[in-house]
């Protein structure tokens, strides 16, 4: 079956209508083009499990037979097993370490040896890792964490030397310190060579002031644009951080962060009402860090955005209680995210948009699939609009609804493509039970007997082959939120 006839099989079966709704069902259905935002506004609440409910917030949701096992070891000690979940990949399974090895590889090597395998190849190796990680590793928590933070501090692949340098970010910044503390994360941030060539602060120097990654680093990274912060701080911030640079001298370890004395601007300065007394090197940018990380606006952003990613939309009363967590506690990631979820906001919240990297995962998850997380998987998720890493602006890509309202053609061929058995690398393992029950179950995270979804039960009743039931439920508008 091509894509028109799935289309039109959707159209005419009347699945259409009990998914999207009646209206406008021919402009949404027969012109092949991206659909308009009426088919993402939010379906109907379906009432999934709350085990499932949980593993699509806080993870890239369930593959089957975690609800079962969450539920047999309750909410509380499967959060807390996750929130203590390793720095690195020792404790995953062999398998999975076995898919990871060659992406491994290019990780140890150094940015000048990575430049002989090509940016493309190293950006396609990038990618792999993450979404075999996403898929494959029951560190859930840490996934979702390492897909929030490398958004937070987006660095751009494609210039200058970002590929290469960002394998090592990637470890050393990202991965390491999602579950660990803000401020430490901030540090390994700001001694990147990933993030100093990307935001160009290798031409900052004494005398030709370069203000990017100073700019950023406040607006983005720590206090927020309404910080309090002044142009004159940044203009501080930035001779602060003169001479943090990338190492590329001959017989040095190119590639690496290097503080250059002779371009620092040892002199007197001033950074939100603090003196910074002159002659303080290299230790100026680390005050600065260390201002910013524990200034009470840092603590709010970084709160407000959690909040946004995890709960969904403003909760100032959640974001206020998630900013005192983060002062008392000197930024633990884990305690911030131990209150968001367990909180009655969280509780009550409506559901999340997934972006298509959360919905590629999550469908591959949901499927029990088999994949080698190469190029043809990753094509579906650039035609989604979001290949990793690839991310031009600093501010990484956005979470709000309106900026995938024009994707849901993409996701469509994907789910089809998926349950199909039409990529590469990629298989599906498609419910043992034939049964609507056992599809809405697996895939939704739902019981059929449930009154929410009797329209759709019905609906799938009428389709006998698995391929198709698997396809339209991953379709369905209620699979495309979390």
């Amino acid at each position: 079956m091509n894509r028109r006839d799935y289309l039109s099989l959707i159209g005419v079966g009347g699945v259409a209508a009990s998914l999207y709704g009646c209206d406008g069902l021919r402009a949404r259905f027969a012109p092949l083009h991206a659909p308009d935002a009426a088919a993402l506004r939010l379906p109907p609440r379906v009432n999934v499990a709350p085990a499932a409910r949980l593993l699509n917030r806080a993870g890239f949701g369930p593959t089957p037979g975690d609800i079962a096992r969450m539920t047999a070891m309750g909410r509380d000690s499967w959060l807390e097993q996750q929130l203590s979940a390793p720095t690195d990949d020792a404790d995953e399974s062999p398998a999975l370490r076995l898919r990871l090895r060659e992406s491994q590889t290019l990780a140890a090597g150094s940015p000048v040896d990575l430049e002989d395998f090509g940016e493309r190849d190293v950006l396609i190796e990038l990618q792999r890792a993450a979404i075999l990680r996403a898929v494959y590793s029951p560190w859930q928590v840490r996934e979702r964490l390492a897909d929030f933070w490398t958004n937070h501090f987006n660095i751009y692949g494609h210039k200058n030397l970002g590929a290469f340098l960002k394998t090592a970010d990637d470890i050393v910044v990202i991965r390491s310190h999602a579950l660990g503390t803000f401020p430490d994360m901030l540090r390994a941030s700001a001694h990147s060579p990933a993030m100093l060539g990307y935001l160009d602060n290798q031409q900052n120097r004494k005398g030709v002031p370069n203000e990017n990654y100073a700019r950023e680093l406040m607006e983005l990274h720590t206090l927020g644009v309404k910080g309090g912060y002044t142009q004159t701080d940044v203009q501080e911030v930035a001779r602060c951080l003169t001479g943090w640079t990338v190492e590329d001298r001959f017989l040095h370890r190119k590639g690496s962060f290097r503080f250059d004395a002779t371009r620092h601007d040892d002199g007197p300065k001033s950074f939100l009402g603090i003196a910074i007394p002159a002659g303080g090197g290299e230790s100026d940018g680390d005050r600065v860090l260390d201002i910013l990380a524990a200034h009470p606006a840092t603590a709010r952003h970084i709160a407000q955005k959690l909040v946004g990613h995890f709960v969904g939309g403003d909760s100032p009363r959640l974001a206020t209680r998630v900013a005192d967590i983060y002062l008392k506690t000197a930024g633990s990631i884990p305690a911030m995210l131990r209150t968001i979820l367990t909180s009655p906001e969280f509780a009550a919240s409506l559901p999340v948009l997934k972006r298509p990297l959360d919905f590629l995962i999550s469908s591959l998850r949901a499927v029990n699939a088999e994949t080698n997380g190469g190029t043809h998987l990753q094509t579906h998720l650039a035609n989604m609009g979001q290949p990793l890493f690839q991310w031009p602006m600093p501010d990484g890509y956005p979470d709000r609804t309106g900026a995938w309202t024009g994707t849901l053609l993409h996701r469509w061929n994907f789910a089809f493509a998926l349950a199909s058995g039409g990529i590469r690398g990629t298989t599906a393992s498609l419910p043992a039970d034939r049964s609507v029950d056992a599809h809405l179950e697996q895939i939704l995270g739902c019981r059929a007997a449930d009154a929410s979804v009797a329209g759709l039960r019905a609906t799938l009743a009428g389709i006998t082959d698995s391929a198709e039931r698997t396809a339209l439920l991953l379709a369905s508008p209620t699979f495309q939120w979390r």
